[in-house]
């Protein structure tokens, strides 16, 4: 029988209940991840208790009712809250996401048949070992993603699943059985009824996993409901000695190179989603995309609103987007007025993005593209490490100082500006007496 290791506050948990003639389980997601040899992240329980009862036997405890519709009791056990559901059958779902009404029951077989994937369907207790009547070790062991039962009815009960099999596909590196896999895209339409909060979480999660670039290529209807702004790309050539793919596959392979980091990754599936739009084919038949950064920072920000990002999410990556045509040439100067204005961290993050974009293209220009990258890279190591000034907060000088000087108050923010941009470029130092020299010959001058 395979043990599992259960943290402490789960195996107190089972004991209490079974000593007071319950059954007990963990179950779910961190039965799965136990098996696979990750460490799980959260720990469910389910029991044969009611919830009243499941508050009796933990009455000498913190108990919350977090879900006491659908049977959901969190108990705190060493300062660590644990969920403990009462194993139940759900009724009918008419919403798409919820059940309307749950019946509780004491097998623990009927529990577990009301779940999404034969994966996530196993439930253990170290007397027993583990429940598997679904065969989801079977399908961990083959890397299978498959539904519990019929596939149309499960995504039917709740469309969150069809984004959930896509994310566990992408995440765990599994393949997403045939039946899944055609419900899925059958389906697709149902995400309409989802909370674009729920989405959001789903998609990003998708976006960092390792087998993204097949999920993208293989499920690009379901993403293109999602985001419908994404389907124009799909099929759209180039026409450019650098690009030998069209928008979409590039973009996929853009994704897929890029770190597996939140904003990183939506910014590679929305950094050209204007190109379509603004394609423009010149007397040579070559193509050119002018101005597409900027338009398609602009979609992206519409698209973010939309999915519920946060303003500083949404800055993060439409400021990444916006920058990704400003390739390195070398001129450390331009480099840091770059990050001056726009922040050093995003340049750092626009260079990601351009060498993951390297990764689209013709295989030719790679190294041509990447080496200016990694100059660059390095460039803005060395800014960091001098602590090179890139705001006019801090120059050695302020406001105050250039008006004690004799300057109008109208002229400081000019004046720190143009500071600003001498220390930069190197022309002056940034001390005092060199600014407030340099201050008084440019007002003298204006």
């Amino acid at each position: 029988m395979m043990r599992i290791n259960c943290p402490e506050k789960i195996l107190k948990a089972i004991a209490l209940l079974e000593s007071n003639g319950y059954s007990a389980y963990a179950v779910g997601g961190c039965v799965r991840d136990s098996i696979m040899g990750r460490t799980p992240n959260d720990w469910d329980m389910t029991t044969s208790a009611t919830p009243a009862e499941t508050r009796t036997v933990f009455k000498s405890f913190r108990t919350i009712a977090t879900g006491i519709k659908h049977g959901t009791i969190t108990v705190i056990i060493g300062s660590e809250p644990v969920e403990i559901t009462t194993m139940r059958v759900d009724g009918k779902y008419s919403d798409n996401r919820h059940p309307e009404n749950v019946s509780f029951t004491k097998r623990i077989e009927d529990d577990l048949s009301r779940r999404d994937f034969t994966v996530n369907a196993m439930a253990y207790n170290p007397k027993t070992g583990i429940i598997d009547p679904f065969g989801g070790q079977n399908d961990i062991k083959s890397k299978t993603i498959r539904c519990v039962g019929n596939p149309d009815k499960r995504f039917n009960e709740d469309a969150l699943r069809i984004l959930r099999a896509i994310r566990f596909s992408s995440v765990l590196g599994f393949d997403i059985d045939k039946k899944t896999s055609q419900s899925i895209i059958n389906n697709r339409s149902l995400l309409q009824n989802i909370s674009k909060e729920r989405i959001r979480v789903e998609l990003i999660k998708m976006l960092c996993g390792q087998n993204i670039e097949r999920i993208l290529t293989d499920y690009k209807s379901v993403l293109f409901d999602i985001i419908p702004e994404l389907a124009a790309e799909d099929g759209f050539l180039q026409h450019t000695p650098y690009h030998i793919y069209d928008v979409w596959t590039h973009t996929t392979k853009v994704v897929s190179s890029i770190e597996p980091q939140s904003d990183l990754r939506v910014a590679a599936l929305l950094h050209d989603i204007e190109k379509p739009s603004m394609f423009r084919l010149d007397s040579q038949g070559i193509g050119h995309f002018k101005g597409h950064p900027q338009k398609g920072a602009e979609t992206a920000e519409r698209i973010l609103r939309r999915l519920r990002f946060s303003n500083a999410e949404i800055h993060h990556i439409t400021t990444i987007i916006r920058l990704h045509d400003e390739r390195p040439d070398g001129n450390r100067f331009h480099l840091a007025k770059l990050c001056s204005q726009y922040g050093i961290d995003n340049v750092e993050d626009t260079l990601k993005l351009i060498l993951a974009d390297a990764h689209g293209k013709n295989s030719e220009f790679f190294d041509q593209e990447t080496d200016a990258v990694h100059v660059a890279q390095e460039q803005i190591g060395l800014i960091r490490e001098n602590h090179i000034c890139l705001k006019t907060s801090e120059l050695d000088i302020n406001g105050n100082d250039i008006m004690a000087l004799g300057i109008d108050r109208t002229m400081i923010r000019e004046t720190l500006e143009f500071l600003l941009d001498e220390v930069i470029d190197e022309r002056i130092e940034n001390s005092k007496s060199a600014l407030s020299q340099a201050a008084k010959k440019y007002n003298k001058l204006k």
